[in-house]
Order: C-alpha cells, then sequence, then structure tokens
C-alpha cells in the first residue's frame, strides 16, 4: 500500500507540474507573439515610412560646400535645391542638406571638404571651381556635382568636359565672352582700349580673361591686363586702371563679383565704364552684361543629381552642362549709365535695368 500510495503521489506532481508548465508555455507564448506583432508593425510602420522618405526609398544626404557669399553663387544653389524639390525631395523630410559656406577662404575648402567626406554624404555639390577642386582632392568615390565652374577640364576636374571619366560633372558658366565685348562696342562705340581685370589665382577667371584677349584682339582693341591675387589688392588695382583705358572688361570672376560695388566706386566716379560677366555685378554698379541666369545654372546641376540619385546614373559617364541661349539675356543699370553718361537708348527696348 505504501509503494501504491508514493507512485499515486508522484504521478499527481508530475501531472500538477505538467499543466503549470503548459500554462506558463502558453502564457509565454501569447506574449512572445504579442511582442512579434508589435515588433513586425513597428517595422511594418517603419519601413511605409522610410518608403516615403524619399524616390529612392531613403534620405538623401548631400553635402554642399560654396566658395564664398554672392548672389550669383547663392542663386545657383537655389536653383539646384529647386530641381530637387521638383524632383520629389524635401529638406527635413526625406532629403539632409548639408551647407557650408567657406566665406572665400580657400584654406576653409579644404576643411569643408575634409568634413563632407567624413560625413559619407550620398552626393557633394561644390559651387564656384575652388571650391570643387578641393572636394575632388579628397574623394573618388562620392558623386560630386560642381556649378559655376568654367571649365571642368581646363580646372583639372574632369579628363573631358564632353566623358569626364572622374567622380565630377556638373553644370558650366561658360560666359558668352563674344557677345559681352560686342555689347562693350555697341554701347561704347568710341572705346579703343579695354582694361581686363580678373582675378590671377583663379583659373577659371584666366581662361576668360585669354579669351576677352582674343576676341578684342579680332575685334581691334587694343588690350591691358589688371590683376588681383586677393581682395586687399582691388582698391588699389582699380584706381590703376583710371586714365590708362576706355573701358573695363571683368568676367565672372568670384573674387571681384563678392567686391563690385568698391571696384565700380571707382570706376564709375571717375567716367570708366565696367562691362561684366553676370547680372548681379551690373546691380552692384556695372554698366551692362549679356549673361547667364544662375538660378537656371544651378537647376541644372540639380537635375544631374536626381539623375544620379533616383536612376543610379554614373557621374563619370556625365557630360558637363551648359546654359542655353535663351538663359542668357540683356541686363544694363540706368543708374550707372547716367553717372558715366553712356546712352542705353538702343539697348533699353530689349534689356532689363538693375539699377537699384
Amino acid at each position: 500500500m505504501k509503494k501504491k500510495l508514493a507512485v499515486i503521489m508522484t504521478a499527481a506532481l508530475l501531472a500538477v507540474n505538467l499543466l503549470a508548465a503548459c500554462g506558463g508555455d502558453s502564457k509565454e507564448t501569447k506574449a512572445a507573439e504579442t511582442k512579434a506583432e508589435e515588433t513586425k508593425g513597428g517595422e511594418t510602420a517603419s519601413a511605409e515610412t522610410k518608403g516615403e522618405a524619399a524616390p529612392g526609398g531613403e534620405t538623401v544626404k548631400i553635402g554642399v560646400v560654396q566658395l564664398t557669399e554672392h548672389p550669383a553663387l547663392d542663386s545657383a544653389y537655389d536653383g539646384f535645391v529647386e530641381a530637387l524639390k521638383e524632383a520629389g525631395y524635401e529638406e527635413g523630410k526625406n532629403l539632409e542638406l548639408d551647407f557650408n559656406n567657406a566665406q572665400g577662404d580657400v584654406s576653409n575648402c579644404e576643411t569643408i571638404a575634409n568634413k563632407l567626406v567624413n560625413d559619407k554624404n550620398d552626393l557633394i555639390l561644390a559651387i564656384a571651381t575652388p571650391a570643387a577642386q578641393a572636394v575632388a582632392g579628397k574623394t573618388t568615390e562620392i558623386p560630386i556635382l560642381a556649378t559655376a565652374v568654367t571649365d571642368f577640364a581646363e580646372a583639372g576636374l574632369v579628363n573631358s568636359n564632353d566623358a569626364p571619366g572622374t567622380n565630377v560633372s556638373g553644370s558650366s558658366d561658360m560666359n558668352p565672352v563674344e557677345e559681352q565685348i560686342s555689347l562693350l562696342q555697341e554701347l561704347l562705340p568710341d572705346a579703343k582700349k579695354v582694361g581686363i581685370m580678373y582675378c590671377s589665382s583663379e583659373d577659371n577667371s584666366i581662361l576668360q580673361a585669354n579669351l576677352a584677349k582674343e576676341v578684342c584682339k579680332a575685334k581691334n582693341l587694343e588690350v591691358e591686363e589688371f590683376t588681383v591675387s586677393d581682395s586687399s589688392m582691388i582698391q588699389s588695382v582699380a584706381e590703376s586702371m583710371i586714365g590708362k583705358v576706355d573701358a573695363v572688361y571683368i568676367p565672372t570672376d568670384n573674387l571681384l563679383a563678392e567686391a563690385m560695388a568698391t571696384v565700380t566706386m571707382i570706376t564709375n566716379e571717375n567716367g570708366l565704364p565696367c562691362i561684366v560677366g553676370e547680372e548681379n555685378m551690373v546691380t552692384n554698379g556695372g554698366l551692362a552684361t549679356y549673361g547667364l541666369d544662375y538660378f537656371a545654372l544651378g537647376k541644372l546641376a540639380g537635375n544631374m543629381a536626381v539623375d544620379i540619385l533616383e536612376n543610379g546614373t554614373d557621374v563619370s559617364t556625365m557630360p558637363v552642362q551648359y546654359i542655353s541661349a535663351e538663359d542668357c539675356s540683356l541686363a544694363v543699370n540706368s543708374k550707372s549709365a547716367a553717372d558715366l553718361s553712356v546712352s542705353l537708348d538702343g539697348v533699353m527696348d530689349r534689356a532689363k535695368d538693375l539699377a537699384e
């Protein structure tokens, strides 16, 4: 009887433990299933949010380095952002933009370039030649798009403008130099000698100055060069042109564009008209330009960025883009013309007046 009682009690204890164990498994299983469902729901929501984040499925990181702050370069940046916006990329939602301005200091460009590469951006935008050269020297992996660069090949950024062969491409601000010199002759028919003023440390300014010299020679105009290497020289060089030339031509030079008001304060007061490379230089006292729309220039680079981000296009195969003739326009400054006693009667019907 004792043996039978022991067997019965053991069996009863096993049954109780088994039931407890089954009950525990059931509770744990239910909790696990609930947690899994919650996790799954969370992952699903996250995936949906991620899917909405950008046309390509992820938030896009774009680093930006701009050489300096002046209206033309600012407009190029605005055009780039507008192209992204039109393609469905919106900052704060599916686009992360890291904008950096080097304030005209090339050493700052180098520091910013290192930062943008180390941050592992999906793409880098460089605005102006020194900025593009700085970034291109830091990475061969991240796609780089540049804008407000006159000649990519001349600047050492690509193998050729038609077939870059590097991780760099973008949109060129090559000026209609011949048309600008023709405008000079139209507005200033008595001009015989032209001073070409530019920054000698900027590759693309040198390129444009050389083009201007060739055009002037073909149009039987004498030329004298006036160069600056930094902002401290601008006033003295501007003063040195007085009495030596009949007119001044200044290309899309970043240093001089930023300091245009200083130049024209001297030249306009001394009866020396300036034909310039872009519209904002006219706003700041230049007489006239037949120039580019920098907003449209930036949009060209922005559309290239969309092609890279959405279609996976290899930047090394993307030819450098150029502004069409439709995106060039005649602009004058009637106040400067009045100060200089220059008649604009022959062009006002086709020009926009940027006098403030």
